[in-house]
């Protein structure tokens, strides 16, 4: 046997030598495991420490396990446990959900108020409560909600007794709420008005986000691998290479976590410490919002939040009367009246007040917004209460100076909170796919782990026990198969590099700039709100490129909810249009100067309007014009207010009547003030007042509103204003000429989006209107059907009337809104708009937004009041798709749509396009479990859906519809609080940072201030961050399969003794230094295609909704690439170094020129290969690529140098290894040859794919190519006009007018503030280059069309 101890250049390399043949597996395996025996073994064979392996094969060592397992002699030697091992955790005094002292969590929901004990409240308090007051119920148990609650209330002589349970500990069956008195209401430990939002406090924090992040199954994984390589007897790697990239890896995302939780306890203390009057001890003190009990009585001034769910007492207001804004509530931002009941009515007084001991009891704490029942019990009396009654929480006060009222409901049990989802942990598609691979990695590596432990229990038990003399076996180790088990364990830790845990860190890096590039993009400030896009989570950045459905809020969010006069007809001419010389209509940009008010001191400065005959009109004294503007000036129920002289200010009940009025006030005829019998308008300059005799109301049924007034000549005149579907009805058979001339008008504006109202008007005699009025009178005094009757007496005045013209206004939508939808439409995502408003009010914006258009086949609108009858208009709907689809199922388009479709029934491949809107009455049906199906198979075969008059929780409900059953992305848009729980519900959740609060920003992911970011959010930052996503994905799983795979097959030839082919430091480095820092250039940098053709070509988003760029397929097509990677880089060099020789003719097959021949091939491979999986080059890019590589072979050198030899002996041995081994040309050649077999099947395959199966987005770089250097066209944007489905302007009266009301005089008085002015916007334009820059056959909304009547 010969010894070699060192080679030519004094280097100590362990020469594989021959063995009864060159290279054989006998002598790699003897070669391996004599590397890494302890140093006494070798010098027990007779060899000096840095001994090289023998050459002679039968003689070779078996390596023992204190070798092979990692220096066991000083692990055993190691004491065990640090500082602070074996203490069991916890802090001392602490329990589940209480602060240290023991008293409750600030935020456990507890009231500030509530009694220190908690004890039960029973009959022997009644001495306590006053004699007109209700005694409290004793507590004790739960009981069964009696049905028809408040109906039993109002029945009741004495207020109910029933049991009820703590609202802390169960469910609440009544609330008590008892006026000024806290100790009394401290009793039932009601929540406290204080909010929280956040997931975490000081407490919870580390254990729940822990929880959180080790549902991520690698993260339980790589905690798994830790504790075995805590284990000495199979551990050949270092511990702290598995614990320190785990622990920053929990450490970041804990960071981030903590800080978005933070910024939540931020707002929620700002809410929580807003300042309210309250009403103690007599006297009105500052109190923060937290510390407001249920039974205060709040003073609340104009313009401020409701702290509370309040009952109002009392008003500034005569008889008890405010104004509110809801739009935090219900998203309309009409003012809704609200009315104190008559006996509180007049505690305005502050000594009054305090006075004040009646007690509530009503219905325990729900989300119904629009019902509440209850009762007042007071001095002996009982008085019943609604919804009229009560200010919710998330409410403004306006136009009312002062209020007082008495919290019923505060904090988490006002309706406010109880609509807001909870706080959700989204995780992404790519993370729920991420989580099944890496089980089915988990099991690979297991296989693998069981193939080599088996063949390492036959190597011992066959060839191993040949060398007991030179590497005996361990004192545990007592059998071939127990070395086998060992065995398992080693290579279940060396091959746990298929999945790193830098995978994650990279893959919080690539997410953490995804984040930042849109926070950053300019394109998504608001210059005029000065807001920019805010990225609010880092987790859901891919998830962006994948969205299927869009939910979307329509007040606020769709629109602006500001009404502008537009157009109007009358008498048979159109006004509105402008005409240059030639007589062609003027676009908005070259229209002149809008028409000059300065005529009329009374004008509102902000009105622009741009058609100077209409002025010309009213000037000269044409009377139908004036006739025109004098019906707008009178049938209305605006309030006006006038502070200063010329400074007028109108309340409107809904914006369009606001615009009306506004309109007749430039024109000249000015509505200045009102009483509950007049009205006093000043007609160009003189003023006038007519006597109001009638109001003849709005609702939902007549769809038009009527006044009767006499004239200062004593003449009565009925004017009405109303829908045209009604009004054209109900004209007098003289018009029928003008009828058709105005019907052509009202098409015309219709086709351009405008909401239209028809004008006319009926003289009536005086003995006429005495008649009538007496049976009008007769019909409000009846008992029953009252309704009915006065409909009915309303309907036999309102006919044979004159018309006089109609108005068109436009609802000034958000800018871009159309082109928005569009183009998200072509981008296959579907658009449903869930709103609180009513019917026809969606139905309009859907036109406005080109939602829906006239060239659809049909629009089906579900109105049912019962199960049955949603179910058969929904039946019917579903007959009318299938039965269109069968009658062009033969048809080519058909076909192609019904393959090329990912589709879950064949009700989606329906041919033309469907709409359907659904009423909120009609949804809460259509969502039971019955029937909640049918209703999503109709409503996923409509290209769009509205839903109307649903409440928050319905919109999360429909939302967590499409989630349990379609299995797609969804994202939720809004900007007001009822949009919080779609917001949280859905995959994404945007918040709109508009007018109404920022409570949708709070709760979303992502904001921004306009509807049209949606589009580059989606198209643009969502498409790169999934493409970049998956690209990541796919080259790391590829990488690190090509590196671990190569110890697989290394374990045939080296006896299966868990030795790794590579350098331990190499191993630590390979995915932390040297193929780390390009793979994050290509997931934070790469682009298919620039901004501007991601915007031009929608149709490049689908790939990201089909999942096509990484799903299971793609998984198991880079593991198969990876593993044929490793493969050849481990093959190649072996069949190589089996032959070669240096240049001097000597050996050149050893363990360490082996290794480093491989680690250089692997990096120069998988270097390459990111260079061609990147498509957007920067500098970044080159620079971490080329320096990666350099970084590489700086570090090789150093580790073989003498410099770290000489500093560190036992850890660097090799000394010029690298140097001597790269200087040999075969090495050189080797790695060449490597690289090209390694990359050339990849270039083949990726050539022909581009030339025989291109992708749009490879037809899109190609086009980009070709265009280069063309010189860009400028394309006009011009608006296509649409012609039919003529829409009231009286969508916007939400509910019942105010008629009844001001007749009464109930609501005159002189103070209010100011309504938000009427601001113009450009007309919104259509792109019509959409469709020619289309990918596909995909049809979308063209103008033009016939009218298409809505389908009930």
């Amino acid at each position: 046997m010969k010894v070699v101890a060192l080679d030519d250049t004094g280097s100590p390399l362990a020469r594989i030598g021959r063995a009864g043949g060159r290279g054989s597996a006998l002598a790699f395996a003897y070669a391996a495991r004599w590397q890494t025996a302890a140093p006494a073994v070798r010098e027990r064979a007779g060899a000096g420490p840095g001994a090289c392996a023998p050459r002679s094969g039968p003689l070779s060592a078996r390596w023992h396990p204190r070798g092979r397992w990692g220096r066991g002699q000083r692990r055993r030697g190691r004491a065990r446990g640090g500082p602070g091992c074996g203490r069991r955790g916890g802090w001392p005094g602490l329990q589940a959900g209480r602060a240290p002292d023991g008293r409750g969590s600030p935020l456990s929901g507890r009231s500030s108020c509530a009694s220190p004990g908690g004890r039960p409240v029973g009959a022997a308090e009644a001495k306590d409560r006053p004699t007109d007051t209700p005694p409290a119920p004793a507590q004790t148990g739960i009981m069964t909600v009696p049905k028809e609650m408040p109906e039993k209330w109002a029945r009741a002589g004495a207020p109910p007794s029933w049991s009820r349970k703590k609202p802390s500990w169960g469910t609440e069956e009544e609330r008590r709420a008892r006026a000024n008195d806290r100790e009394y209401n401290e009793k039932f430990q009601y929540a406290s008005n204080c909010i929280k939002t956040s997931k975490y406090n000081i407490l919870t924090f580390l254990p729940v986000n822990l929880f959180e992040q080790f549902q991520e199954v690698a993260n339980t994984y790589f905690l798994f691998l830790l504790i075995l390589q805590l284990i000495p007897q199979i551990s050949s790697l270092s511990w702290f290479t598995t614990i320190v990239p785990l622990v920053l890896v929990l450490t970041i995302t804990a960071v981030k976590d903590a800080t978005d939780d933070y910024f939540r306890h931020k707002s929620d203390n700002q809410v929580n410490n807003r300042q309210s009057q309250v009403l103690i001890h007599g006297i009105l003190q500052q109190e923060q919002w937290m510390n407001v009990c249920v039974g205060d009585i709040i003073k609340l001034e104009n313009n401020q939040f409701v702290a509370a769910d309040l009952l109002l007492l009392s008003s500034s207001e005569p008889h008890g009367l405010c104004y509110i804004e809801t739009a935090e509530l219900d998203g309309e931002t009409n003012m809704k009246v609200r009315q104190a009941i008559p006996v509180t009515s007049e505690l305005g007084d502050i000594s009054k007040l305090a006075k004040f001991d009646g007690e509530v009891i009503c219905e325990p704490p729900n989300n119904k917004l629009d019902k509440f029942g209850g009762t007042l019990y007071w001095k002996g009396n009982k008085f019943p209460l609604s919804n009229q009654n009560m200010l919710l929480r998330g409410c403004v006060l306006r136009n009312t100076e002062w209020c007082f009222g008495l919290v019923i409901f505060a904090g988490p049990d006002t309706k406010l909170m109880q609509n807001s989802g909870r706080t959700k942990f989204k995780r992404t598609s790519i993370d729920r796919l991420m989580n099944t691979l890496v089980l089915w990695i988990f099991g690979f590596l297991v296989c693998m782990g069981v193939i080599l432990a088996i063949g390492n229990a036959i190597w011992e038990h066959e060839v191993g026990t040949r060398f007991q003399v030179y590497l005996p076996w361990d004192e545990a180790v007592d059998s071939a198969f127990f070395s086998g088990f060992l065995s398992f364990w080693s290579y279940i830790i060396i091959l746990n590099t298929v999945v790193p845990i830098s995978l994650y860190v990279s893959v919080e890096v690539i997410r953490l700039g995804h984040s930042y590039f849109i926070n950053w993009d300019k394109k998504m400030f608001c210059m005029k709100k000065r807001t920019p896009a805010e990225a609010r989570t880092t987790t859901l950045n891919e998830e962006l490129g994948q969205v299927e459905y869009i939910f979307s809020d329509k007040t606020g969010t769709l629109t602006q909810n500001i009404m502008v006069f537009n157009k109007c007809s009358i008498n048979g001419r159109s006004y509105g249009d402008v005409f240059d010389v030639l007589g062609h209509k003027a676009e908005l940009g070259e229209r002149p100067e809008p028409v000059n008010f300065s005529f009329n001191p009374l004008a509102d400065k902000k009105f622009l309007f741009w058609d100077p005959t209409l002025l010309e009109a009213v000037k000269i004294g044409d009377p139908h014009t004036q006739e025109f503007f004098r019906l707008l000036s009178l049938c209305h129920t605006v309030m006006s207010e006038e502070k200063s002289e010329g400074e007028l200010y109108y309340k409107a009940q809904s914006p369009d009547e606001g615009a009306l009025v506004t309109a007749a006030r430039n024109f000249g005829f000015v509505f200045r003030s009102r009483t509950p019998k007049t009205i006093t308008v000043h007609e160009m300059g003189t003023a006038i007042t007519y006597q109001l005799l009638a109001i003849l109301d709005f609702n939902n049924i007549r769809k038009r509103m009527s006044v009767i007034v006499r004239n200062p000549e004593g003449k009565i005149r009925l004017y009405c204003k109303g829908a045209d579907t009604l009004l054209l009805d109900r004209l007098h058979h003289s018009t029928r000429e003008l009828l058709h001339t105005t019907t052509d008008h009202l098409n015309e504006y219709a086709g351009e989006g405008l909401r239209t109202l028809v004008l006319a008007y009926k003289d009536l005699d005086e003995e006429y209107y005495e008649e009538w009025a007496e049976r009008r009178l007769q019909a409000s005094l009846a008992q029953d059907s009252r309704e009915d009757r006065l409909a009915s007496v309303y309907e036999e005045v309102e006919s044979d009337m004159m018309l006089l013209g109609a108005t068109a206004i436009e609802d000034k939508l958000q800018q871009g809104v159309p082109e928005t939808i569009a183009l998200l439409t072509l981008a296959n995502i579907k658009i449903w708009v869930l709103t609180g408003d009513k019917q026809e009010t969606a139905v309009n914006i859907g036109y406005s937004c080109k939602m829906l258009t006239d060239d659809m086949t049909e629009v089906f609108i579900v109105t049912g009041h019962t199960v049955l009858e949603v179910r058969e208009e929904l039946r019917k709907a579903r007959e009318k798709m299938t039965d269109s689809s069968q009658a062009v199922g033969n048809g080519l388009a058909y076909q192609e749509k019904l393959s090329s479709s990912k589709l879950t029934s064949v009700l989606e491949a329906v041919a033309g396009e469907y709409a359907l809107v659904i009423n909120g009455h009609s949804l809460a049906h259509a969502l039971e479990a019955d029937m909640e199906l049918e209703f999503l198979e109709t409503a996923c075969a409509c290209k769009a859906v509205i839903c109307c008059r649903v409440t928050p929780l319905q919109k999360a409900q429909v939302v967590e519809l499409v989630k349990k059953y379609k299995k797609a992305v969804t994202l939720a848009i809004g900007d007001g609080a009822n949009d919080v729980s779609m917001i949280k519900t859905a995959h994404i959740g945007v918040g709109i940072s508009g007018q109404e609060g920022i409570q949708a920003v709070l709760a979303s992911d992502y904001s921004f201030s306009q509807f049209k970011f949606l589009q580059r959010l989606l198209l643009v930052h969502g498409r790169w961050s999934y493409l970049r996503m998956c690209k990541f994905l796919c080259y790391f799983f590829y990488k690190n399969f090509a590196f671990t795979m190569v110890h697989f097959w290394f374990g045939f030839f080296c006896g299966f003794s868990a030795q790794t082919v590579y350098d331990q430091y190499f191993i630590t480095l390979y995915n932390i230094v040297y193929t780390s820092l390009p793979v994050l250039a290509m997931g934070v940098f790469d682009q298919d295609v620039p901004e501007h053709r991601s915007m031009e070509y929608p149709k490049l988003y689908e790939p990201g909704q089909l999942n096509l760029l990484f799903n299971k397929r793609e998984f198991f097509i880079c593991i198969a690439q990876g593993i044929y990677t490793s493969v050849l880089m481990f093959f190649i060099p072996y069949g190589v170094f089996a032959e070669a020789t240096r240049d001097d003719g000597t050996q050149l097959a050893d363990y360490q020129s082996f290794a480093v021949t491989v680690a250089t091939s692997l990096v120069i491979v998988v270097s390459v290969q990111i260079g061609l999986d990147t498509g957007y080059w920067t500098a970044i890019n080159h620079f971490f690529i080329w320096g990666s590589l350099a970084v590489y072979f700086a570090i090789l050198f150093a580790m073989h140098s003498d410099g770290l030899f000489d500093m560190f002996p036992n850890q660097f041995r090799f000394v010029g290894n690298a140097q001597n081994t790269l200087a040999q040309p075969t090495v050189w050649l080797t790695i060449v040859l490597t690289t090209v077999v390694c990359i050339m099947p990849v270039v083949a395959f990726r050539f022909l794919k581009l030339n025989l199966k291109p992708d749009l987005s490879d037809t899109v770089r190609y086009t980009q190519l070709v265009r280069k250097k063309q010189k860009a066209q400028h394309r006009c944007l011009r608006r296509v006009g649409r012609t039919g489905s003529r829409r009231s302007g009286y969508a916007f009266s939400h509910q019942e007018g105010f008629g009844e009301l001001i007749m009464s005089g109930k609501n005159m008085r002189l103070s209010s503030l100011a309504l938000s002015s009427f601001t113009t916007r450009s007309s919104s334009s259509w792109i019509e280059s959409l469709r020619r820059k289309k990918s596909d056959s995909a049809s979308s909304p063209g103008g033009g069309g016939p009218d298409k009547p809505l389908k009930g």
